[in-house]
């Protein structure tokens, strides 16, 4: 599928909602130099085009107790359809899983797992090998959060 074809008006909305969807029109429209009808239109058709999917809210981990972030490498011996599917409903279905990719090279799968602590990480981990058969784990605890954003550049 082409990328649509964005102008500097379109940028810095999408620039603005990345920021603070919360904020209203009125405040976008000032902030992009625009008013609010033409603003109101570009994000209608941002969404029409598929550029702005769902709107949500960013919640704190620590703050909710969810002080283990661990990055879970996964390789597995298996990659008939039928346990893809199986370790896909798995991860899918775990609302600790926050990321999950499907790698190229030695490691077939990352993980990003947000938890309470170790023991919680375990109880996830054996949850997930009752689900599916892995041949080897890894899981990297992060120490620090560096940087962790949701803005794209646009």
């Amino acid at each position: 599928m082409p990328a649509p074809d964005l102008d500097a008006l379109d940028r810095k909305i999408l620039a603005e909602l990345q920021e603070d969807a919360s904020q209203s029109l009125d405040d976008i429209a000032r902030k992009v130099g625009s008013s609010k009808t033409p603003v109101w239109n570009r994000i209608r058709k941002l969404r029409e085009a598929g550029v702005i999917g769902r709107q949500t809210v960013l919640l704190d981990p620590e703050t909710l107790g969810l002080e283990a972030c661990f990055f879970v490498l996964i390789r597995t011996a298996e990659h008939e359809p039928d346990w893809q599917e199986r370790f896909l409903h798995s991860v899918r279905s775990r609302p600790e899983v926050m990321e999950a990719h499907r790698l190229a090279g030695d490691i077939d799968y990352i993980l990003k797992v947000r938890v309470r602590n170790a023991r919680a990480y375990d109880t996830f981990y054996q949850a997930l090998i009752r689900d599916v058969r892995i041949h080897n784990v890894t899981a990297l605890l992060s120490m620090e959060e560096i940087k962790s954003t949701t803005i794209l550049p646009v």
